[in-house]
């Protein structure tokens, strides 16, 4: 009988052996795929955000976001003519600043009586 017992020990040493190498094994394709899963979601998540930003400022540049140009009045080019010789005519300028209307204060009309009927 010692002889089987020997077996059965040492058969169940295998059998956990192989299961340990198993828990292990799978422990280890767990983190691989946990950092393959991070690594993915960052350049995902990075590659979204900048497709944001890249749409945000195509529609604020591009499209219909973009704002209406006002027209700016061109500046004229003006020929100057020629210019008169200088006369010794003095030119009348005012020889006060006019005073700014002032709104003159109208009356407050008068109260009109009530009839009682």
């Amino acid at each position: 009988m010692a002889a089987g017992a020997g077996k059965k020990t040492t058969r169940e040493a295998k059998e956990r052996a192989r299961l340990y190498e198993a828990r292990r094994e799978l422990h280890e394709s767990q983190l691989r795929r946990r950092r393959r899963d991070n690594l993915v979601a960052g350049v995902a998540g990075g590659v979204l955000i900048l497709a944001v930003v890249g749409g945000q400022v195509a529609y604020y540049t591009l499209g219909p976001g973009v704002p209406e140009p006002t027209p700016t009045p061109a500046p004229t080019e003006t020929v100057p003519a020629e210019s008169p010789a200088p006369t010794d005519v003095p030119t009348e300028e005012p020889a006060e600043p006019a005073a700014p209307e002032t709104p003159a204060e109208e009356p407050a009309p008068e109260p009109t009586p009530e009839t009682t009927p």
